[in-house]
């Protein structure tokens, strides 16, 4: 069974890890255990107990507790923290039951002794993923308002001092995912978004080492929070050789009012841990997320964006030119970006106004879509919904639909304004709206964008604290997203905010694929695109062949880079060379017949673009008999000369007998991994091989 009990200790067991915890002698609920699975029941340790250190720490600063709240001699970072009516800021768990929604769902109800707070720690198994889902939910049995002031989803206790290093992701528009491996102090390290949205700056994943993790071995924690919002990690390493690692919605500027009867959802956080290195924790992760999306397993169609060709100049005409040239490369989905709305003619205008523009379609979309039908592809627009330009109808109708505080001037980001999808009318509105759009026309595929990050987080009218704003607008735009997606079961989704501004596993509940970064330079993807893979799968990854770095990069190289994801097209086709489609149309051809391999097979980082700028990638489908080797050089010793690459394949069936393309003979899968094979390549050639069981 996944989940037993055995001396007032909970036992939650994958196929490979344990995740252990129970109540200690003096009633508090702590962690016990976290790591390799092991035999018997009786091979976990018991729930620790301690009386303190001397009259400064009590028990709960030397104890791991599953979910800390701030209350008595309690010092360290919450999860949870209250105000009751009468002023109290104490708050007490004590463990009332346990009941199992199923054989893999765990809930255990906690209750203050004196006040009417109940608390549903929420545990799920994923056992073949070796993944495990936690989440909090908060629940008001009084009959007076309980203020809520922090609600975080988990604290994942680590063991000893076994998790000293950290690994998380950073950036900034269009420098996205950029890795960091960072020691961890005694104190609390802090990683968060402000931005109502996951950001760029910070995404909500992490791993936990002990400083000699690799690729491929060691022991390693790791996780992410489920939710597309502001959100907060808390790392603390305390003086006990401890380390808890809290995360969960952001705290800062909140406040949640717990109205009697009512319950509050705290998001879920996901983690996992392996003893097989960074790279099998991603391959963990991604298989999870994979089964999570709204259409998986289906595979991904190579897409055609006109944004890079046209900008705002679209027309039906030339959108349907553009669309001849994909369809002759074997473009199988054609889709017009920005500028196709009313008065959209540049980023100043019509926002909000989600209807074609008459003097650029004059008879509607449907000539165009029917054009693009007929070419044998299907149909995807862009859409910018959460936002709204001060230049449009919607915003002349309804100023006060923005997110605004009455006494501040509102700050525009793009000439545009956020919608403020807390509101029920504003989530009618283009619920209706967009519903109109979509049931006039036969769309398959919809660019969800989001170009700007909040400002002026005011909701003058709110139905409670305003502070609510932060986790209303992110459910609003669950809300409309899932009643579309519901309505319009057929159309794939991705999520775009101006790049990677909103990638995470809880937009993965609702699009099917993400746009990493705006930045499609062949050489800056490769790092974006290391660093996306720690945590989200090659399928979601939405990757293009563009015009930047044309004149300093081959289209063999570019298209290698964007084949290690999603395939799409953005470049300028007009203006490609008649040797440049039919180079274009041959790795379209190519990408068409390895892409279940890449999209939903097992990735494997061989060498890293950050350590040396010359990296390999391998994927493998689950059978390991079919596989795809990547290799880059973008930097070497002597540019005039041939590189030598080592790479030593993983993933194979050691007495499996492989044959490469390219290479003289067959080997086993033993060879390829420890003997591994030699490319000589120049700075700018890349090399995609294939690699077949026999």
């Amino acid at each position: 069974m996944p989940i037993s009990v055995y001396n007032r200790t909970w036992i939650l067991e994958t196929e490979h890890s344990a995740y252990v915890f129970g109540l200690n002698r003096a009633g508090m609920l702590v962690n016990c255990f976290w790591g390799n699975r092991l035999p018997a029941r009786h091979d976990y340790p018991e729930p620790p107990d301690s009386s303190g250190w001397a009259s400064f720490d009590g028990p709960a600063q030397c104890l791991p507790e599953e979910y800390p709240c701030y209350g008595g001699m309690s010092y360290h970072e919450p999860c949870l923290k209250a105000c009751f009516a009468d002023g109290v800021r104490d708050v007490r768990l004590s463990f009332q039951s346990a009941s199992q929604a199923d054989a893999e769902h765990l809930v255990l109800h906690l209750h203050d002794p004196y006040y009417p707070l109940a608390v549903d720690l929420h545990y799920r198994l994923h056992p073949q993923c070796d993944i495990l889902e936690r989440w909090a939910e908060l629940r008001n049995e009084g009959n007076a308002i309980i203020q809520v002031e922090r609600a975080l989803s988990a604290a994942w206790q680590l063991p000893g001092p076994s998790a000293q290093r950290l690994s998380h992701l950073s950036g900034r528009w269009n420098d996205e995912f950029n890795l960091h491996r960072q020691p961890l102090t005694p104190g609390v390290f802090q990683l968060e978004s402000r931005r109502m949205s996951s950001s760029h700056q910070h995404n909500p994943w992490f791993a936990l080492d002990n400083g000699s993790a690799t690729e491929e071995s060691g022991q390693v924690w790791f996780g992410l929070l489920s939710w597309s919002g502001s959100w907060k990690l808390l790392a603390e390493t305390t003086p006990f050789s401890s380390t808890r690692l809290l995360i969960g919605l952001n705290d800062w500027d909140f406040c949640w009012q717990l109205h009697p009867g009512e319950t509050f959802t705290c998001p879920v956080s996901l983690a996992g841990y392996t003893q097989n290195g960074f790279g099998a924790a991603s391959r963990l992760l991604h298989t999870h997320l994979r089964t999570q999306l709204p259409h998986a397993p289906a595979l991904h169609k190579v897409l055609y964006n006109s944004w890079e060709a046209t900008l705002f100049d679209v027309s039906a005409e030339g959108q349907a030119k553009l669309a001849e040239i994909a369809a002759q490369l074997g473009v199988e989905r054609f889709v017009m970006d920005d500028g196709w709305f009313l008065g959209r003619h540049h980023d100043a205008a019509g926002l909000g106004d989600w209807k074609p523009d008459p003097t650029k379609f004059p008879h509607g979309l449907t000539p165009l879509i029917r054009r693009v039908h007929d070419l044998g592809m299907d149909f995807g627009l862009w859409l910018e919904p959460e936002m709204v330009n001060p230049n449009s109808d919607l915003y002349r109708a309804h100023p006060d639909w923005v997110l605004h505080y009455p006494t501040r001037p509102r700050t525009t980001a793009r000439n545009q304004l956020m919608l403020n999808l807390a509101r029920p009318d504003v989530q009618e509105y283009l619920i209706q709206s967009l519903s109109s759009l979509l049931s006039e026309n036969d769309i398959a595929f919809i660019k969800w964008d989001m170009n700007r990050n909040v400002s002026e987080a005011g909701w003058p009218d709110a139905p409670g604290d305003p502070r609510q704003v932060w986790v209303e607008y992110t459910r609003g735009v669950y809300h409309v997203w899932n009643t579309l997606r519901t309505r319009f079961p057929n159309i794939v989704w991705q999520s775009c905010s101006g790049g990677g501004g909103r990638a995470d596993a809880g937009i993965l509940h609702l699009a099917d694929q993400i746009w990493p970064s705006d930045n499609t330079s062949a050489l800056a993807r490769l790092r974006i695109q290391e660093g996306f893979s720690q945590a989200y799968p090659a399928n979601t990854m939405e990757a293009w062949v563009t015009d930047a770095d044309r004149h300093q990069l081959s289209l063999d190289f570019r298209f290698h880079v964007s084949m290690c994801g999603s395939l799409g097209i953005g470049g300028n086709l007009l203006a490609w060379s008649t040797a440049e489609r039919l180079t274009a149309a041959r790795h379209i051809a190519r990408y068409k017949a390895i892409r279940p391999i890449v999209q939903l097979g097992d990735l494997y980082r061989l060498r890293s673009f950050a350590a040396d700028g010359n990296p390999a990638l391998l994927y493998l489908d689950q059978d390991r008999a079919h596989g795809v080797l990547f290799a880059f050089c973008t930097r070497a010793d002597n540019p005039a000369a041939p590189t030598p690459i080592s790479i030593r394949l993983q993933g194979l069936l050691p007495d499996g007998l492989y044959m490469m393309e390219s290479q003289p003979l067959a080997r086993s899968g033993a060879s390829w991994m420890q003997q591994g094979l030699t490319l000589p390549l120049k700075p700018g050639e890349s090399l995609l091989l294939q690699i077949e069981r026999v």
